[in-house]
C-alpha cells in the first residue's frame, strides 16, 4: 500500500511552504527516518523524514513549487528491508536541477530562485533600514583575561559538563548584565509605546545550511555557562542539518552576531526588528596598546553595537559597551553574577 509523504506543520502561523531540494529521487531506496526532502519557509528549513523504510515511487511536487501544510507531495512503497533500487525512470520525470542559463555574450550564468529564507532575510534587512534610525557605536576589549581563564579552566569544565568553554557564553552573560543596566536596548517600540522586557531572550546568529539563522536562548539570565554552551552547540548542529524549529527563531529581545569566526575585523551589524540592538563581535588579533605608560601587545577584539536611535541614545549605547568591556576584561564578575 502506498505511503504518503505529507507536508508537516512547521509553525502555528505557517500554512504554506516551498519545496526545497529532494534528497531522494523517484526510484531510490530510503530508510525510516532518513531525510527525503527539504521543506522551506520564510523562517526555517526543515527536513521531512521517511515515515518508513521503502522506495520513493512518485514525486508530486518539484523543487520551488508551493504546497500547503497537510498536502501530499509524494508517495513511497514500504518494504521490510532495503532492496536494490529499480531502473531509473526517464529523465523527464526526475526533479530538474538548476542549469546554467546561457547569455548572449557566450559566458555562462546560473539562475537559481531565492529560497523563502533568503527572501525573508532580504525583506527584514530592508525593513530594518527603512523603519528604524540605526546608529553604531564601537569599542575594543582586551581578551587576555578571558583567554587565560578559559585555558586554566578548560579541562575541568569539559570534564564536568562534557563541552568546551567557548567565548560566546562570556558575551551572553556580559550582555545580560549590560541590558539590565541599560534597559532601553532590551526594549522595543510597539505602536506609540515603549515596551521594556524584564526577561532576556538572546538571539545567537549562526550560519545555517540555507543562510544565517538566529535561534534564541530563552531567559538567558537564568542559564549557566555550561547551559549556554550546550544550547549554542545544539543550535549550530541542527542549523547545519536544517532541523531548527520555527519557535526557536522567534521572539528574541537582543542579538549577538560573531563575525569574528569568519575573520571579520570590523563591521556594522543590522538590528533585527522589533529589537532595538545587536552586538557585533569580531576577530581577536594581537595589537599594540598603551598600558600603564608602556606599549604592550594584547589580544584585542573590536565590539560594535548597532542600536535603534529612536529609543536608545548615544550615552546609553556607550554605557552598554563600556559595561561589556569591563565584564570581559574582568570575567570573574560574570561568574559572581551567575
Amino acid at each position: 500500500m502506498p505511503v504518503e509523504l505529507i507536508v508537516p506543520s512547521v509553525g502555528e502561523s505557517i500554512t504554506e511552504v516551498e519545496i526545497g531540494d529532494w534528497l531522494k529521487k523517484q526510484g531510490e531506496s530510503v530508510d525510516q527516518d532518513e531525510p527525503v526532502v527539504v521543506i522551506e519557509t520564510d523562517k526555517v528549513s526543515v527536513e521531512l523524514p521517511a515515515p518508513t523504510t521503502g522506495t520513493i515511487t512518485k514525486l508530486l511536487k518539484q523543487t520551488g513549487e508551493k504546497a500547503s501544510v497537510g498536502d501530499v507531495i509524494g508517495y513511497m512503497d514500504a518494504t521490510p528491508s532495503r532492496k536494490k533500487a529499480p531502473a531509473p525512470v526517464p529523465a523527464a520525470e526526475h526533479v530538474p536541477d538548476p542549469a546554467p542559463a546561457p547569455v548572449a555574450s557566450g559566458r555562462d550564468e546560473q539562475i537559481i530562485p531565492m529560497t523563502p529564507i533568503r527572501k525573508r532575510i532580504a525583506e527584514r534587512l530592508v525593513e530594518a533600514k527603512n523603519t528604524a534610525a540605526h546608529l553604531t557605536t564601537f569599542n575594543q576589549v582586551d581578551m587576555s583575561a578571558v583567554k587565560e581563564l578559559r585555558s586554566r579552566s578548560q579541562e575541568t569544565f569539559q570534564s564536568k559538563y562534557g563541552i568546551k568553554l567557548g567565548l560566546t557564553s562570556f558575551f551572553v552573560k556580559a550582555s545580560v548584565e549590560a541590558l539590565k543596566l541599560v534597559p532601553q536596548i532590551n526594549a522595543e517600540i510597539r505602536g506609540s509605546d515603549i515596551v521594556y522586557r524584564k526577561y532576556y531572550d538572546i538571539g545567537i546568529a549562526i550560519g545555517g545550511g540555507k543562510g544565517l539563522v538566529v535561534p534564541v536562548l530563552r531567559n538567558a539570565e537564568n542559564m549557566s555557562f555550561a547551559e549556554i554552551e550546550k544550547a549554542i552547540a545544539d543550535f549550530a548542529d541542527r542549523a547545519q542539518k536544517n532541523r531548527l524549529k520555527v519557535d526557536e527563531l522567534q521572539g528574541g529581545t537582543f542579538t549577538i552576531s560573531n563575525g569574528g569566526i569568519y575573520g571579520s575585523m570590523l563591521s556594522t551589524p543590522i538590528v533585527n526588528p522589533p529589537q532595538s540592538g545587536v552586538l557585533g563581535l569580531h576577530a581577536i588579533e594581537d595589537r599594540p596598546v598603551a598600558l600603564e605608560g608602556k606599549v604592550v601587545i594584547r589580544p584585542m577584539m573590536y565590539l560594535a553595537l548597532t542600536y535603534d536611535h529612536r529609543i536608545v541614545d548615544g550615552r546609553e549605547a556607550v554605557m552598554f559597551l563600556k559595561h561589556i568591556k569591563e565584564d570581559i576584561e574582568e570575567p570573574s564578575r560574570l561568574f559572581q553574577s551567575a
